[in-house]
């Protein structure tokens, strides 16, 4: 295992790397990457958070479709690449949804799972010793996406599926990712889009309208698509890549959509929430939601929408613009020889 712990920083922060040790429970938000004090926003509450995933550990599916699609959807791009990666480490989210569909791509022989939930790592270690696979060598590490305990230069991928949009400093966790990148990494992360529920959006404010006067809170912001690009550059990825799939899930009704959110940790955990929900007001967004936008068949769809980012730790071998000035055809030309085309 020796070979695995050498990614990690040799300083206190070795205490994380055993597979049962506490999570920290002091606040990141007053630490920048580079160690300075910060204002930084409190968002998320991440104990909070830690809390659900514990949770979603107990009641997670290993066959829920939809953290299998995207999942599988991450790991493809992989599959893109003629290099191979030795030593990944995976982020947070889905952990035992990536570990089951990696099969063997991206040539990955060391992987590092991390999460904040010490219930979810230690149901990923269990969940190892039914894996046909033992050629890759695994280390559970507990840690936090927002102070990553990886030393730099390091890794050769780092993977997060459905787990940085609960950050409250993406960027920041986005550059500790490149900064624990080799040269010529690779930086693979799947999120959920600002279109994502957008349904249970619409018929929560509606009921909270009606029952109580006003809305609070209930659901989090999400980044948008058009964002994506520019995090990306921000955190100093070069030759950056998004794209967007949304998927439609059909439940039986509204209620058995927040069973299937506690499922995979994606329930509400904004430090301004209202801690107490009405009643009433939950069983009127249920009818609201069935009314509003139920099919036929009595089921009732809700929309994720998941943004796909890819970005690569700069190396001399990678492809670069041209400078400005330096074509040597013009678009005059260009529109001569192909503006009768038809296409």
């Amino acid at each position: 295992m020796s070979s695995i712990n050498s990614v990690f920083r040799r300083n206190s922060l070795s205490t994380w790397i055993r597979a049962n040790l506490k999570v920290r429970r002091s606040s990141f938000c007053t630490d920048s990457v580079d160690g300075s004090t910060t204002s930084r926003v409190k968002i998320f509450d991440r104990d909070l958070k830690r809390k659900q995933r514990d949770r979603a550990a107990w009641l997670t599916r290993s066959d829920d479709s939809f953290v299998n699609s995207v999942a599988e959807n991450l790991l493809d791009r992989l599959e893109d690449c003629k290099k191979s990666f030795p030593t990944a480490l995976c982020l947070g989210g889905s952990l035992k949804a990536i570990r089951h569909l990696l099969r063997g791509r991206g040539g990955v022989e060391k992987l590092i799972m991390m999460d904040t939930s010490i219930d979810m790592v230690k149901l990923c270690k269990d969940a190892e010793k039914d894996m046909p696979d033992q050629n890759v060598e695994i280390s559970f590490v507990v840690g936090d996406e927002e102070f990553l305990p990886v030393k730099e230069s390091s890794l050769d991928l780092v993977i997060s599926c459905l787990g940085l949009h609960w950050t409250n400093d993406l960027p920041g966790a986005m550059i500790q990712s490149r900064l624990a990148l080799k040269p010529d990494g690779l930086f693979l992360a799947a999120i959920l889009g600002g279109e994502t529920l957008k349904e249970l959006r619409i018929a929560c404010t509606v009921a909270q309208m009606e029952r109580e006067g006003g809305i609070s809170p209930r659901l989090s912001p999400l980044a948008q698509v058009r964002d994506a690009g520019n995090l990306l550059t921000r955190a100093g990825f070069t030759l950056p890549g998004v794209d967007v799939d949304e998927y439609t899930v059909k439940y039986e009704s509204a209620l058995q959509l927040i069973e299937h959110l506690r499922a995979m940790g994606e329930t509400n955990a904004l430090v301004q929430r209202n801690n107490i929900l009405n009643k009433e007001t939950a069983l009127a967004t249920a009818a609201v939601y069935q009314s509003m936008f139920g099919a036929e068949d009595g089921t009732v769809p809700a929309t994720f929408q998941v943004i796909f980012m890819t970005g690569w730790k700069e190396h001399s071998s990678q492809q670069k613009a041209k400078r400005r000035g330096s074509a040597t055809v013009s678009f005059g030309d260009l529109q001569k020889q192909f503006g009768n085309e038809n296409y």
